[in-house]
């Protein structure tokens, strides 16, 4: 199977998608000079009729986004960071979330909307949230959290194909990454699970960019005689509750780890789902490693501090397997 980088696999699904169907257009902050590396050589290929810049203004962007797809046209919105989705939320939580519902499904709402989010880029505090728990909460939204060049492209391309709106997020520092992506027209479904290693000790339930460090600390773990399964939701909302509660029956302990602040975090609820479904097989309590609620500050060794790492996962998997 082919090879590619993470942020590759982004930009061919978008032009697979671009040339199978005209009605897709991309439009954002810097997109065709692709500052993100996500539309790189698009705008050659498209041209500017469907590839266009816009203006330094998320709420009109957000605004344009509704009004586009309610016209027929299947849109992806280049925000940069999941920070400006704030500045456009008026725009996202009372029209695109809630449109289609109002109009009684005759105004669909074929979005995508591409950010950035998270950590390990020194970038400041407002281009360094995970601001996704915010989009969970509203109700008629996707939200997609590929950790793999393979789900990138095709989690994009099912988004891109839907008639609800999607928050298609990209960690931070991840678009070198590589990984194998299958050739040909592939789309991964919403609201299905990845098991991205099988074990039968401790389930770590590893939200996007937390994937590789847990990854990183199951094969640790192994060397201490702890066999780790690590799940990767891929898409928050919809959530596969059932794979994630399956791995903690066969398990019987579960470590949440999620790059979002701890309160109200994508964490906290899928520690709520576990507790509430899967109780009775729980050796222990359901431990989450999150950012701390503070905002991340600028400072590279600072900001390394707040945001979960491998052996952190590590001493939280090793201490609940000794206690239970």
């Amino acid at each position: 199977m082919p090879r590619q980088r993470y942020l590759q696999a982004i930009t061919d699904g978008l032009a697979e998608e671009m040339s199978r169907d005209p009605k897709v257009i991309i439009f954002g902050e810097d997109v065709e000079a692709s500052v993100m590396g996500d539309t790189r050589g698009l705008v050659d290929k498209f041209g500017r009729d469907r590839i266009r810049n816009t203006p330094i203004s998320e709420a009109s962007l957000t605004g344009m986004a509704v009004g586009a797809a309610a016209a027929g046209h299947r849109v992806v919105l280049q925000m940069l960071f999941s920070n400006f989705i704030y500045t456009g939320f008026d725009a996202i939580a009372n029209q695109m979330a809630k449109l289609r519902l109002m109009s009684g499904g005759q105004a669909r709402m074929p979005i995508t909307v591409l950010a950035s989010y998270g950590g390990g880029g020194s970038i400041g505090a407002q281009h360094s949230d995970s601001g996704y728990p915010a989009l969970m909460n509203l109700g008629g939204l996707n939200v997609i959290l590929p950790a793999t060049p393979a789900d990138a492209k095709g989690l994009l391309k099912t988004a891109i194909r839907g008639n609800n709106p999607s928050f298609f997020l990209e960690a931070i520092g991840r678009g070198g990454e590589m990984g194998e992506v299958p050739p040909g027209d592939v789309t991964v479904p919403f609201g299905k699970a990845s098991i991205a290693r099988e074990g039968r000790d401790v389930t770590i339930v590893a939200i996007g960019s937390m994937v590789k460090f847990a990854l990183q600390a199951a094969k640790e773990l192994e060397g201490r005689g702890i066999s780790a399964e690590v799940v990767d939701p891929r898409t928050l909302v919809p959530l596969d509750e059932d794979s994630l509660c399956s791995s903690v029956q066969k398990t019987g302990r579960a470590v949440v780890v999620d790059e979002a602040r701890d309160r109200c975090s994508a964490a906290s609820h899928i520690a709520a789902i576990l507790v509430d479904k899967a109780f009775t097989s729980l050796k222990g309590p359901v431990k989450r490693l999150t950012v701390p609620n503070v905002c991340l500050p600028y400072a590279p060794a600072a900001e390394r501090r707040m945001i979960p790492s491998a052996a952190q996962i590590v001493e939280a998997c090793a201490a609940l397997v000794k206690k239970t």
